[in-house]
């Protein structure tokens, strides 16, 4: 499922305008993104827990060459599956 089949979903579910529906869904994945910009975390239950990681500086090697590479910390999005979600799905 991408953007558009969940718009799809959306707009099927409540009705109103495809418009609408994409507004829906693009507010949500905003509110999303800004709470992780903020260092914050997104629980939704029965889904999982949306969260940002600081990972730290490191070497790398680029495998083309060998070159040893420093990869500079930085931070990166993480999800945390739910127990409902993992039992689903099995």
């Amino acid at each position: 499922m991408n953007k558009q089949a969940l718009v799809e979903w959306v707009h099927g579910k409540l009705g109103g305008t495809k418009v609408q529906a994409e507004e829906i869904v693009d507010g949500l994945i905003e509110a999303i993104v800004s709470t992780l910009k903020k260092g914050g975390e997104v629980s939704i239950a029965g889904l999982g827990i949306f969260s940002v990681k600081a990972r730290a500086a490191r070497m790398a090697r680029n495998p083309k060459t060998g070159e040893q590479v420093k990869v500079p910390a930085t931070t990166v999005p993480k999800f945390r599956a739910a127990k409902a979600l993992k039992d689903a799905v099995k």
